[in-house]
C-alpha cells in the first residue's frame, strides 16, 4: 500500500469499465494527423489535446502522460502539438473531437519559457525541436483555448498543465506587473485541472462519455469552474474568520456581490470593509470541519487594489492544499465567481505503478525525424521515482502544483523502466542520468502519523525544522540504488535531480552511498543563500546543515578514493535580500573559491509565496497584521542587476558595478588586489575608457580645447558641397 493510505480517493484510477472504443487497441503513437487516423481505422478522435510543446512519447512529458492514461480508458487520443495559433485552421487537422480539447502551454509556464528573468525574450525552446524559440504564443493556455473556440464552439474545453495551475485564482502576473484575473475567464473555457490531473480527467471524461453535461460536473475534486453562486449543499466561512487580517486601507467590503454594494450606496450606507460583519455559516457539526465547507475569498477587484488583502489572500490558498482537509475556495470576479473544488487525492503506489507503466514509446513523435528536441535529449536515460514535495520551498510551484504529499512508484516498476532503457531506446549506453523527481531523497519517507497527514496545514514539513511526524529512514532509496546499479548492462546510476541535504545528514547512510556510486564528479545542491534575511524568505534551512553535509559528502568521496566537487545554486533578488546580504554572499563564495558561471535571479511565478512577497513587500508566510513584517524586494533593473552580478564578482564585465556599489556601502576596503578583496581597483584601460565615453550628463573634451565637440550638422555644413542646403540641428 502506499504511504498515503489515510488520504485514499473513493474510486481507483483504473477501475472504470472502458470505453467501448478500447476495440481499436493501442496506438503505436498517438496520432497528430488524418493520415494517421486512417491508419488506425479512426473516423474521430474522443480527446484531442492541444499542447506547446513538442510530442514525445515520453513519461516525462505531461501530454503523453495524459494520452496515455486515457487511451488506457479506451479513448481515442489526437494531439495537436505547437499548432500556428495565428489561426483557427491547425486546431481543425483532426476534426471535431466527440467528448471535449484538452488544453495545456506544455511542461513549461508559457512566459517562463518564453521570457528571462529580466523579461528578456528568449530564442531558444528546449521543447522545440532544433531548440528553436517562437513555437507558442504569450499566455499559450488561452490563446489555444480561444482558437479552440473558434474551431468548434459548441465543443467542451478543459485547460489543464501547470499554467492553468498556478493561475487558477487572481494572480499577480510579473510580465503585466499588475494583478489578473483566473486564466479560467480569459480562456473563456468549461473546467479547469490543476495538479497532476490523471484522476479528475478521467472521471470527467467517463461522466462525459456517459452523456452527461459538461456544465453538470461541478463536484469534481482537482478541478474549478465558473459559477453564479456558491454550489448547493456547501456552507461558507470568510477568509478573515480563518485567519483575520489586520487593519486594511477602508474599501468596499470583498464579501459582497456588487448588487449589495449598489443597494447599500443606494441607502446612503458607508460601511467599509474594516467596519463590514459578513455573515458566516458555521459549519455542520456533525461533519468534519472542513467537509462541504468553501472559503470565500476577497474578490479579484479587491486584491487587485490592496496588497495586504492580495497577501492574506495567498496565504489562505496556501493553507488549503492538502487534500485531507482541503476546503473548496471560491473568489468574485465581477458578477461571477472562480470555484476551485478541493485537491485531488494523491495516486496510490499501485495507480502509479500502471501510468507509468503503459507502453511510451520514449522517443519524439516521427514527425520531427532527426531534429534535437534539448528537453528530451535531457531526460530520455532518466527515470522518474516520484512526485510531490514537501520542502514548501516560498519561490517554488511544485506544492502549488504537484502537492504536497509525496507519490512513490514500487521499487519494481522502477527497476523494469530502467530495463526497457537499456533495452529500447536509441543510444543507450549503459548510464542512467537520473534516478530523481521534484527531489531525489524523498522517495517513500513518509509521515508517521496518519491523522496529522490528513489534517496537516503546515506548508513545509522541514521548515523551520524537520516536523517530529517525519520519517528521515532513507533505506527504501538505498535499496532502489543497490539493486538498479546491480541490473545487467547498466554502468552507472547518477543522481542529477536536487538533494534536499537537510533530509540527508539525517541520514549519513545515504550521504555515503551517493558519494560513494553515484557522483559523477560533481553534485549540485542549492543552498540558494547563505544569509539569514533570505533564507527565512525561501523557507530554506541555514548554511549549517549545508556544513554538515559537505563534511560527509568529503569524507566519504575520500574514503571511496574520488575527488568530488559540490556546485551549490544560488538565487539573486529574492525577496527578504538586501545589497548587504548579497555582498556577505558574495564575499563567502570568494571565501570558498567559488566562481559560478550560470546564476539566476529570482523570476516571480504565479502563485508561489516568494511572488506575493515580492508585489507586496508583506511576508504572507505568517498572519498578515497591521505590523506584517516589511519585506524588501530588488525591482529596479539597477537593484537586480548588482545583485546577479555580486554572484559573478569575478567577472571583469561587473567589477565597475560592484565597484561603485561598494563605495555607496562604504565598503571600499573590499576593494583591491589582496586575497580578502573582492574586486580590483580601477584599471588604466578603464579609466582611459572612461574618459573617452562621457557619462549621462556628462560633456566630452574636444582634442584640442576644452569646448564641447561640434555637433554632426555643423561638420557637415564645412564639407556640404551645396552649403544652402544645410540640415537643421
Amino acid at each position: 500500500m502506499n504511504v498515503t493510505a489515510t488520504i485514499k480517493a473513493e474510486r481507483s484510477l483504473f477501475s472504470y469499465p472502458k470505453y467501448w472504443a478500447h476495440c481499436y487497441g493501442t496506438a503505436p503513437f498517438l496520432p497528430m494527423s488524418r493520415a494517421e487516423m486512417d491508419e488506425l481505422g479512426w473516423d474521430s478522435c474522443d480527446i484531442i489535446l492541444v499542447t506547446g510543446d513538442a510530442y514525445v512519447d515520453h513519461p516525462s512529458f505531461g501530454m503523453a502522460v495524459i494520452g496515455r492514461v486515457l487511451e488506457s480508458h479506451g479513448f481515442r487520443v489526437g494531439i495537436i502539438a505547437q499548432p500556428d495559433w495565428r489561426s483557427k485552421d491547425a486546431f481543425m487537422a483532426l476534426g471535431k473531437p466527440n467528448l471535449y480539447f484538452g488544453v495545456t502551454a506544455g511542461n513549461m509556464d508559457s512566459m517562463i519559457n518564453r521570457y528571462t528573468a529580466d523579461k528578456k525574450l528568449r530564442h531558444d525552446d528546449a521543447y522545440t525541436p532544433g531548440n528553436v524559440g517562437g513555437k507558442r504564443p504569450d499566455r499559450a493556455v488561452t490563446v489555444y483555448a480561444q482558437r479552440c473556440r473558434e474551431a468548434y464552439k459548441d465543443v467542451p474545453l478543459i485547460i489543464g498543465g501547470i499554467e492553468a495551475s498556478l493561475r487558477r485564482i487572481a494572480h499577480y502576473d510579473y510580465w503585466s506587473e499588475k494583478v489578473r484575473r483566473s486564466v479560467l475567464f480569459d480562456a473563456k473555457a468549461d473546467m479547469l485541472m490543476y495538479g497532476n490531473a490523471e484522476r479528475p480527467l478521467i472521471e470527467v471524461t467517463h461522466r462525459l462519455a456517459a452523456g452527461e453535461a459538461i456544465s453538470d460536473i461541478r463536484d469534481v475534486r482537482g478541478t474549478a469552474i465558473i459559477v453564479k453562486q456558491a454550489l448547493e449543499e456547501w456552507q461558507g466561512v470568510d477568509s478573515t474568520q480563518l485567519d483575520r487580517p489586520g487593519k486594511i486601507d477602508p474599501i468596499p467590503s470583498p464579501y459582497q456581490t456588487i448588487s449589495d454594494c449598489d443597494d447599500k450606496k443606494a441607502q446612503g450606507d458607508s460601511d467599509t470593509s474594516a467596519q463590514a460583519k459578513p455573515v458566516v455559516v458555521q459549519p455542520d457539526t456533525r461533519r468534519k470541519p472542513w467537509e462541504k465547507v468553501y472559503v470565500k475569498l476577497p474578490a479579484f477587484e479587491t486584491v487587485s487594489a490592496n496588497k495586504p488583502l492580495y497577501a492574506h489572500t495567498s496565504r489562505i490558498l496556501h493553507q488549503e492544499t492538502n487534500p485531507g482537509c482541503a476546503r473548496a475556495l471560491m473568489q468574485r470576479h465581477g458578477d461571477r465567481h472562480i470555484w476551485i473544488n478541493p485537491p485531488a487525492m494523491p495516486l496510490e503506489t499501485e495507480e502509479m505503478d500502471a501510468v507509468f507503466d503503459l507502453p511510451y514509446q520514449r522517443v519524439p513523435h516521427p514527425v520531427y525525424g532527426d531534429a534535437k528536441i534539448p528537453a528530451y535529449e535531457m531526460i530520455r536515460f532518466s527515470v522518474n521515482i516520484m512526485r510531490g514535495c514537501y520542502g514548501g520551498c516560498s519561490f517554488c510551484s511544485i506544492t502549488e502544483h504537484e502537492g504536497r504529499i509525496i507519490q512513490s512508484r514500487s521499487e519494481d516498476s522502477i527497476i523494469r523502466e530502467i530495463e526497457d532503457i537499456r533495452d529500447k531506446v536509441p543510444g543507450f549506453t549503459g548510464v542512467i542520468s537520473d534516478l530523481g523527481g521534484p527531489t531525489a531523497n524523498m522517495y517513500r519517507l513518509k509521515c508517521r502519523s496518519p491523522k496529522a497527514e490528513a489534517t496537516c496545514r503546515r506548508p513545509s514539513c522541514v521548515y523551520p525544522s524537520i516536523c517530529a511526524h517525519m520519517d528521515t529512514d532513507h533505506t527504501p532509496t538505498i535499496n532502489l540504488y543497490r539493486r538498479a546499479r546491480e541490473l545487467k548492462g547498466i554502468k552507472k546510476i547518477l543522481i542529477a535531480s536536487g538533494v534536499r541535504y537537510d533530509l540527508a545528514v539525517e541520514d549519513p547512510r545515504y550521504v555515503e552511498e551517493l558519494a560513494r556510486h553515484h557522483v559523477g564528479g560533481y553534485l549540485k545542491i542549492a543552498p540558494e543563500h547563505t544569509e539569514e534575511g533570505p533564507l527565512s524568505k525561501m523557507m530554506k534551512p541555514g548554511m549549517g546543515s549545508y556544513y554538515r553535509f559537505k563534511e560527509l559528502f568529503d569524507k566519504y568521496s575520500a574514503e571511496a578514493g574520488k575527488k568530488q566537487y559540490l556546485i551549490p545554486y544560488f538565487i539573486a533578488s529574492h525577496p527578504g535580500t538586501t545589497d548587504e546580504d548579497m555582498l556577505a554572499l558574495a564575499i563567502w563564495l570568494k571565501e570558498n573559491r567559488f566562481k559560478l558561471d550560470q546564476v539566476q535571479n529570482f523570476y516571480p511565478s504565479p502563485m508561489a509565496s516568494a511572488t506575493t512577497m515580492y508585489h507586496t513587500g508583506v511576508n504572507s508566510l505568517k498572519k498578515v497584521t497591521k505590523d506584517s513584517e516589511t519585506v524588501p524586494a530588488a525591482k529596479g533593473e539597477i537593484q537586480r542587476r548588482l545583485h546577479k552580478a555580486m554572484l559573478r564578482y569575478h567577472d571583469p564585465k561587473n567589477f565597475a558595478q560592484i565597484r561603485e556599489a561598494l563605495k555607496k556601502m562604504g565598503r571600499e576596503d573590499l576593494i583591491g588586489r589582496g586575497p580578502q578583496h573582492l574586486v580590483p581597483p580601477e584599471s588604466v584601460d578603464e579609466k582611459r575608457q572612461k574618459a573617452q565615453k562621457p557619462g549621462r550628463g556628462e560633456r566630452a573634451l574636444t582634442k584640442h580645447t576644452g569646448l564641447p565637440p561640434q555637433p554632426r550638422w555643423q561638420k557637415k555644413r564645412r564639407t556640404a558641397k551645396n552649403t544652402s542646403r544645410v540640415p537643421k540641428p
